[in-house]
C-alpha cells in the first residue's frame, strides 16, 4: 500500500562560520553529501534531503520540512564540526529515530601533503574536511539528554562495504518498521483454551508494531465459501496441483474443499486488506464452520507464501514475528519444537497447519490429514522441509517487565531423515549445540512457537528492535 511507503529524511551539518575561512570548503563537503544521498538512494529512492544546515535558521526550516514530509527516519550526515544547537531543532520535530553517519572521506589524511601546504587556514580547512567524528559525542549527549533515539554508523564515504552494509540494514529495518506500522492483522476464532503461553495483549501489540487488527468470524469465512463458483474452484485446484506435489492418497472430495475455501481466504483478505492472519476454531456443533477449518491449510500455505503470514493456534504474537521475517525476505515459517536428536546434535522443529511454502526444500507435499492433533483431524495438510542452509529463528516473547522482547538465533538447515506426517519438519543445528540451545532458548521463556526463515538476518532484526524499542536477545 502507498501509506507503507518509506519516507528517509537526510541531511548534513557544518557550520556557517567556516565558509569565508575556508575557500572550497562548503562545495566539498556539498559533494559529499551528494555521494551519500546516491547510495542511499539505491537502496531506496524515496529520500527527502534537507541539505547542508549550518545555521539555526535552516535548522528549524528542515525540522518543519521533516515534519511536513512525514518522514520515518533521519539520516544525519556529520560532514565536519557542527553546533549541536543546528543540530537538534531538524530532528526534535521529527520524532522519529536518528541515524548518525560518521563517514569519513577517506581512510586517512594525507599527511606528508598535509603538512607540505605550508599554509594554516588551508591545513585547518583540510583538517575540517576529514573531521567528521569530531561533533559526534556533543550531538550524542544532546540528544541523550533531550530524549532523541539514536544510533551510530562509523566508516568511510567510500570503499568501505562493512559501513554501507550497515546503512543498507538500518534501511531495512526502517521499512520492515514502516510494514509493520500499516499492517492490518485479521483475528479469527478465539484462544485454545490450553495453551497459556500463547495469549497476549492486542493493545500491547499495537503498543510497538502499529498497525490495525481486525477481529473476524469464523461464520464470515464460511459464507464466503457458500459463494464460490465451480469455475472458481477448478481454477484454485490448478493451482494446487502446480503448486504443491499432490499425494495419490489426497481425497479429490477434499481437495475440493480446500480449494474453495482457498478462494474464499483470498477474498477475506482482499475485503479486509490484510496482511497477516491468526485463527483457531474448533470447529465443533456447526457443520459448516467445522468444513471450513478442516479445509484451510492449502490456501492459508498460499497466502504465506505472498507475504500474508498465517498462523494457527491463534497465535498472534508469532504471526507478527513471521510478518517481520517475511517482510524482511526471509520468509517465515510457524515452528516449534519437534524432538531432539542427540545423535546428530540437531533439533527437529516444525508444525502441523500452514507452511511457508516459498522457502521450502523442493516441492511441498500436500498429504491427507487423518489423525487428531489437538484440531479438527481430518482434511489435507502440507509437509515440507525449509531450505538447507543458513536459518534464522525469531520469537515475539513478553519479558518479565510486560514488554515485548526478540528472542534470536541463527543456525542451519540441514539435510536428512525427518518425521513424515503431513506436517512442516527440518532438523537444525546451532553453534552451540542443541543441548545448549533449547536450554539458552528457554531461558528467555518465549511461548513454545516461532518463525523460521532462511539466512543469517539477526544483525537488521536488532536494528528493527531498536527502532520499534523493544528488546533483543540473540541466544546465537
Amino acid at each position: 500500500m502507498n501509506d507503507a511507503q518509506l519516507k528517509i529524511g537526510l541531511f548534513a551539518i557544518g557550520l556557517d562560520a567556516y565558509w569565508e575561512q575556508f575557500e572550497g570548503l562548503k562545495q566539498r563537503l556539498e559533494n559529499y553529501l551528494s555521494i551519500v544521498e546516491k547510495k542511499i538512494a539505491a537502496i531506496h529512492p524515496q529520500i527527502i534531503n534537507a541539505g547542508l544546515i549550518d545555521n539555526i535558521d535552516k535548522a528549524f526550516d528542515a525540522g518543519v520540512r521533516f515534519r511536513k514530509e512525514d518522514v520515518d527516519i533521519i539520516f544525519l550526515y556529520v560532514t565536519t564540526y557542527a553546533l549541536s544547537s543546528t543540530v537538534l531543532p531538524v530532528v526534535q520535530k521529527a520524532k522519529v529515530p536518528v541515524i548518525i553517519l560518521n563517514l569519513s572521506p577517506g581512510a586517512a589524511i594525507d599527511y606528508t601533503s598535509f603538512n607540505n601546504l605550508n599554509d594554516r587556514t588551508k591545513m585547518t580547512g583540510e583538517w575540517l574536511a576529514f573531521c567528521s567524528a569530531c561533533p559526534v559525542p556533543e550531538i550524542a549527549n544532546v540528544f541523550n539528554r533531550t530524549g532523541i533515539a539514536f544510533h551510530q554508523v562509523t566508516g568511510m564515504l567510500h570503499n568501505d562495504d562493512a559501513c554501507w552494509n550497515e546503512i543498507k540494514e538500518w534501511v531495512e529495518a526502517a521499512r520492515v518498521a514502516k510494514i509493520m506500522q500499516y499492517n492490518r492483522l485479521g483475528c479469527m476464532g478465539h484462544y485454545y483454551s490450553g495453551m497459556l503461553d500463547i495469549y497476549t495483549d492486542l493493545t500491547k501489540q499495537y503498543k510497538y508494531f502499529g498497525g490495525h487488527i481486525e477481529l473476524i468470524e469464523v461464520e464470515e469465512l464460511a459464507a464466503l465459501r457458500k459463494e464460490v463458483s465451480d469455475e472458481e474452484m477448478n481454477e484454485r485446484l490448478k493451482i494446487f496441483y502446480n503448486e504443491f506435489d499432490v499425494q495419490q492418497d489426497c481425497d479429490e472430495d477434499e481437495l475440493k474443499k480446500a480449494a474453495i475455501t482457498s478462494v474464499s481466504l483470498d477474498k477475506l483478505v482482499q475485503k479486509y486488506k490484510l496482511g497477516s492472519i491468526a485463527y483457531y476454531y474448533k470447529g465443533t456443533g456447526n457443520a459448516d464452520n467445522k468444513e471450513t477449518i478442516s479445509s484451510i491449510i492449502p490456501g492459508n500455505s498460499l497466502l504465506t507464501a505472498r507475504g500474508i503470514p498465517v498462523a494457527g493456534e491463534y497465535e498472534i504474537k508469532n504471526v507478527q514475528a513471521m510478518k517481520i521475517m517475511d517482510s524482511f525476505g526471509a520468509g517465515g515459517s510457524f515452528t516449534e519444537y519437534y524432538a531432539m536428536d542427540f545423535k546428530d546434535d540437531v533439533v527437529l522443529m516444525g508444525h502441523d497447519g500452514p507452511g511457508h511454502i516459498a522457502i521450502a526444500e523442493g516441492k511441498t507435499k500436500l498429504k491427507p490429514l487423518k489423525v487428531y492433533h489437538g484440531k479438527v483431524g481430518k482434511g489435507v495438510s502440507v509437509e515440507m522441509s525449509v531450505k538447507n542452509g543458513p536459518v534464522t529463528l525469531l520469537s515475539v516473547a513478553e519479558n518479565k517487565s510486560g514488554g515485548l522482547q526478540f528472542v534470536i538465533a541463527e543456525g542451519e538447515s540441514l539435510a536428512g531423515p525427518v518425521l513424515e506426517i503431513g506436517n512442516t519438519n527440518s532438523r537444525y543445528k546451532f553453534s552451540i549445540g542443541a543441548r545448549k540451545f533449547v536450554n539458552e532458548w528457554n531461558s528467555f521463556a518465549p511461548a513454545h512457537h516461532c518463525a523460521v526463515g532462511v539466512g543469517h538476518i539477526s544483525s537488521k532484526i536488532k536494528k528493527l528492535a531498536q527502532l520499534l524499542n523493544i528488546d533483543a536477545a540473540q541466544v546465537c
